[in-house]
């Protein structure tokens, strides 16, 4: 089969010799982008626009700090020029310190506390991103590091949640508030985000004089009581949709703003869906949280209901300057 050829952008460049700091800056700019290196101030990238657009910006600052540069449109001459050049973006050694790094974060997992895990997370994700985004020519290399890390993130998961939810598949049905007034409610224990946020939505919003039982096991949840965000519960993950989404939705209060702000926010830290600039703030609150609180899941919902408080009358004023992206 014909391999099509591809069009490119080529940088071609003198650095300044007098400033090694605008040197150093231009090369990070230019390995963040994924640059191919075809010899000395001669860079290479597939083109598109943005890409483009990056190249002329680090073009002008060159030129501006006493360089010179040029950026140009070409596409391959033949086939064994294209391969030449895609060999220039061969990510197999990249992806093969990537799975090391990955080894050994996941040999260690048992040793390492809450906020220990989600430092170990946050960082190995910022290098899997940064790595997909520069891997312009897909090959068996990113295949085996993307399910090498969904069995990280699921292997994190069962470490941090081990009777975290699976979403179900059905229709979310309309309830009236006045029904599950004065109930028990019932939940794992150790709260996390979804579940403490659904304890407040119920009390603050569907029950206000909610009783909590917090379960060692999802298995123990009496019969009278109303379970939540564990499988089988009365109110669990549906689809997408996180349960405290699912509380907001089955209650008519999806509709208020602030509510389904909260909601984006919840399922961006307990299922990495979408972002929302306050969630790594809000993590890191109910990572000290509990620490305070220990094993006291009453005294964690105080606290944190004081906050989601905050957050809610925020989302509430401030919908628009606070959208989940």
């Amino acid at each position: 089969m014909k391999m099509p050829p591809s069009s490119w952008l080529l940088l071609v460049s003198t650095l300044p010799t007098e400033n090694a700091t605008a040197r150093m800056r231009f090369w990070r700019a230019l390995k963040a982008l994924g640059c191919g290196s075809l010899r000395d101030g001669v860079f290479l990238l597939p083109r598109t626009a943005a890409r483009r657009d990056a190249l002329n910006e680090i073009s002008d600052a060159i030129v501006a700090a006493g360089g010179a540069a040029l950026v140009i449109d070409t596409a391959s001459r033949d086939r064994a020029q294209e391969n030449f050049f895609r060999g220039l973006f061969d990510r197999g050694d990249e992806y093969a310190a990537f799975l090391a790094s990955l080894g050994a974060a996941r040999r260690a997992l048992a040793k390492l506390g809450v906020a220990e895990l989600n430092r170990l997370m946050r960082r190995l994700r910022r290098e899997y991103e940064a790595l997909q985004a520069i891997d312009y020519f897909k090959s068996d290399s990113s295949v085996r590091a993307e399910a090498a890390w969904t069995d990280f993130v699921a292997a994190v998961d069962s470490v941090l949640s081990p009777d975290e939810p699976h979403a179900a598949k059905r229709t979310i049905r309309q309830l009236k508030r006045h029904g599950y007034r004065g109930r028990t409610w019932a939940t794992r224990r150790r709260l996390w985000v979804d579940r403490v946020a659904s304890a407040w939505l119920i009390r603050r919003f569907i029950d206000p004089d909610a009783r909590f039982l917090w379960l060692e096991q999802p298995t123990a949840c009496p019969k009278n009581a109303l379970g939540f965000d564990f499988d089988g519960a009365a109110f669990s993950h549906v689809g997408e949709r996180v349960t405290f989404e699912v509380l907001a939705a089955s209650f008519g209060l999806d509709k208020d703003a602030g509510i389904a702000r909260l909601g984006a926010l919840v399922r961006a830290l307990d299922v990495g869906v979408g972002s929302v600039a306050e969630a790594a703030g809000f993590e890191a609150l109910i990572g000290g949280a509990r620490q305070r609180a220990g094993d006291d899941d009453d005294a964690l919902l105080e606290e944190m209901s004081q906050a989601l408080d905050s957050l809610h009358a925020f989302y509430s004023t401030a919908p628009r300057a606070r959208k989940a992206r």
